[in-house]
């Protein structure tokens, strides 16, 4: 392994791959004989083991931090993607944290009238480096979520990249890539926090209402 991978396992304040839950919680999930092996396996412990909750959204270092997906049990796209690559580091697996901006053409109503708008700045996803490739994973939305929007869920097999999907499973528009922000040791949160503030003003509402009603109340229409 090269040095500039190397850098890649070192923890960060958000990805803090050296907190000893997060260190237990990649060697009770990261099970197998190769690192392409533990990666998949630890892609899916995130993507199914915490609920998707874009309402909760605390941006500061340790809202972020991996080590609070845990203690909460559920995370938004940055928290569980933070929680993905540190659980690679703590396993010796370089990994990064990325970003990109996204139009979402499924979301709630109540997120679309807070936001005001449908495109998703600082879209989380990491980056994984696994026999010489870095590949792409994103752990966002558990397959209980993708169920009930009749999304395809995403898949990882530690080869492939691993991003959203275009359309749902009916044909209809899901996520369109506007632009990729770059991959990072860390996760950038006082920049992404000043973007927050001036881009979605009206967020913090979001706190005082429940995504998981919000979603059955929609999807059962």
């Amino acid at each position: 392994m090269d040095s500039s991978a190397s850098e890649f396992l070192q923890p960060a304040s958000v990805v803090d791959s050296d907190h000893p839950e997060v260190q237990a919680f990649a060697r009770r999930h990261g099970r197998g004989e190769t690192p392409r092996e533990q990666a998949v396996a630890l892609y899916y412990a995130v993507r199914d083991g915490f609920r998707y909750d874009p309402y909760a959204i605390d941006v500061s270092a340790e809202g972020l931090s991996a080590s609070s997906v845990l203690r909460l049990g559920h995370g938004w796209c940055v928290t569980k993607a933070a929680l993905l690559a540190a659980g690679c580091r703590a396993l010796g697996i370089p990994a990064k944290v990325g970003f990109a901006d996204v139009r979402n053409h499924l979301s709630t109503e109540r997120m679309r009238r807070t936001m005001q708008t449908d495109v998703f700045y600082w879209h989380g996803y990491t980056a994984i480096l696994l026999d010489g490739v870095w590949v792409k994973a994103t752990p966002a939305f558990n397959i209980e979520l993708c169920e009930r929007f009749r999304l395809k869920p995403l898949e990882f097999d530690g080869r492939e990249d691993s991003i959203y999907h275009p359309y749902d499973l009916a044909g209809n528009r899901h996520m369109e890539y506007l632009a990729f922000r770059g991959e990072h040791l860390d996760v950038p949160w006082q920049e992404m926090r000043a973007d927050f503030e001036r881009l979605y003003p009206t967020l913090p509402r979001l706190d005082q209402a429940s995504f998981d009603a919000d979603v059955a109340a929609e999807t059962s229409r």
